[in-house]
């Protein structure tokens, strides 16, 4: 039995408790470890607003990963939340072990915690959760697929049963990637279709309270949090501005306290010297979002890949950089984001800009030009009806168009989006940002797995995309525990997908999160930064 080391969980109690000397010790993110040691001791009250951005169809993260991955750890909990370096710390699990043959998990669960209804926290609740994003969560179909079997030893410990091993298991328990719900709440029906996922109880240290929607959502102190003393803020009011102006302006006035949401990149500069603005270019290292345009497979024209590579070459990611992101994003050849960088692979097949050959291509595929000069038509859907998805769609019908590809640009909210693109399966070109996380079994497999094309589950495989090759590299790589075998798998994968193409990976932006100063502890207690609990987060008077 490989037993964690007690060392992780010393310094996350330091930090639990608002340790100074912890502080010392532990923060360090960005390198603003000195400033952290001259903080001001944590005060309790007040109130901080948060622009996340689109407004979510649902407030957890259970059945959808879009914004709600932004609320979710505030009103539920993980079993772990990770420090800064990625160690597990506790959450509602105090202790773990791991078997040699990593098959094995055993929890201990934390006592004396209470739902925000008043009922007990158990095992039940753990074992029902793990069991449902099994089957429910875009991700967590491939992150929990080896599980077998979550056996309840006692009302406060679990054993995780594994039919092979999964390596990335630890690093997937944070309440945004896995979060555990009552089962008394959601253990009746499907989670999609409960509608306590737009009113959630959880165990976390602020309650929901409202959501008046195309406005905002409240949340409220836990008096009740096992953590005493915390949180610190009296309440969290979650705003859903999303276009680009009012969305800089609230930030500046103070309107909002933080931001990383529908920020222009034009704004950008200007912000960061703002003597009354913090801000991290890295505001969730647990995410590493890239932005991509996904095909549908199911489109008679897209089918074919010499349709798809010669819209690969109609186009110039270059300009993307430049010119929409201002040079705060790199350049993205495959569907792993640099951030993951065990994994990523630099020296992957480029579709340099070309015109020229992606005529060529088009002819060659059975779809010349018309009398009136056109191909076929596309429709282009970005996520975001402004900011750089708007911009990029509208550059790319543009490009489509000067090779015979008549090209529209429709927009919609985000959840039109989502029941578009993942439900009724009505587009043929989206525009859309998605999370890598940590490892690519967990935030890439979904989007080229075949076993992972579920109409109605967002963010999952969208493509309609199905290689047996892919899905054998995927399968495989999810139960390797050998870290160099692990990377050959997932560069394979990458040499086929680039070539395959369902989807063109664009680029991975700069991840920014701006705040009004008197904000502390945002994005350097956890890994997953603005997306945590907020229960360190205080105003500074």
């Amino acid at each position: 039995m490989t037993r964690r080391s007690p060392a992780p969980f010393t310094l996350s109690r330091r930090l639990l408790l608002g340790s100074a000397a912890a502080a010392v010790l532990t923060r360090g993110f960005g390198g603003a470890a000195l400033a952290e040691t001259a903080d001001p001791a944590p005060v309790s009250g007040g109130t901080v607003t948060f622009n996340v951005g689109s407004e979510p169809p649902t407030l957890i993260s259970a059945t959808n990963t879009g914004a709600a991955m932004h609320i979710t750890a505030k009103v539920v909990e993980g079993l772990l939340s990770y420090d800064t370096d990625f160690n597990p710390q506790p959450q509602l699990a105090t202790d773990w072990e791991v078997s040699p043959d990593g098959l094995t998990y055993t929890f201990k669960l934390r006592e004396g915690v209470s739902w925000h209804d008043g009922k007990p926290f158990t095992a039940e609740d753990v074992a029902f959760s793990i069991l449902a994003l099994k089957e429910e969560h875009p991700r967590a179909r491939g992150t929990f697929a080896n599980i077998t079997e979550v056996e309840i030893l006692d009302p406060h410990q679990i054993r995780i049963r594994l039919s092979h091993p999964a390596p990335y298991l630890l690093k997937a328990l944070a309440a945004m990637e896995a979060p555990i719900l009552p089962k008394h709440i959601f253990g009746g029906e499907k989670l999609a279709s409960n509608p306590a996922l737009s009113a959630p109880i959880g165990t976390g240290p602020f309650r929901f309270k409202e959501w008046v929607r195309g406005s905002h959502v409240l949340l409220t102190r836990n008096p009740d949090y096992w953590e005493a003393g915390k949180p610190y803020l009296d309440q969290i009011v979650l705003r859903f501005i999303t276009d680009q102006g009012a969305a800089a302006a609230a930030l500046e006035t103070g309107e909002v306290q933080v931001s990383m949401a529908a920020i222009s990149v034009r704004d950008i500069d200007r912000l960061q010297t703002n003597p009354a603005l913090g801000f991290d270019s890295r505001a969730t290292r647990y995410n590493n979002s890239i932005l991509r345009a996904l095909f549908n497979l199911d489109r008679p024209e897209l089918k074919d890949v010499r349709v798809r590579h010669a819209i690969a070459h109609a186009f110039d990611k270059d300009f993307i950089v430049d010119t929409v992101y201002l040079g705060h994003a790199k350049r993205l050849d495959g569907p792993i984001s640099p951030g993951v960088t065990a994994f990523y692979t630099p020296d992957l097949k480029r579709y340099a800009y070309d015109p020229a050959q992606a005529e060529a291509l088009l002819d060659a595929a059975g779809f010349p030009r018309g009398a009136d000069g056109v191909r076929f038509t596309l429709t282009i859907d970005p996520m975001d009806a402004t900011g750089p998805h708007r911009q990029i769609a509208d550059y790319l019908a543009q490009a489509l168009n000067a090779v015979g590809i008549r090209s529209s640009v429709r927009t919609q909210d985000f959840a039109g989006f989502v029941k578009r693109v993942y439900t009724d399966r009505d587009f043929d070109l989206a525009i859309e940002p998605m999370s890598n996380l940590f490892d690519p079994t967990v935030g890439v497999q979904r989007l080229y797995w075949s076993k992972n094309f579920k109409p109605g589950v967002p963010f999952s495989n969208g493509a309609h995309y199905a290689n047996p090759e892919v899905d054998r590299l995927l399968e495989a790589a999810a139960s390797e525990n050998d870290p160099a075998k692990r990377k050959e798998l997932f560069t394979a994968f990458q040499n086929i997908v680039v070539e395959d193409l369902p989807a063109i990976d664009l680029v991975a932006p700069d991840a920014y999160v701006f705040w009004q100063k008197p904000v502390r502890h945002l994005t350097d207690v956890t890994l997953d930064g603005v997306s945590n609990n907020w229960a360190n987060v205080f105003l500074a008077s």
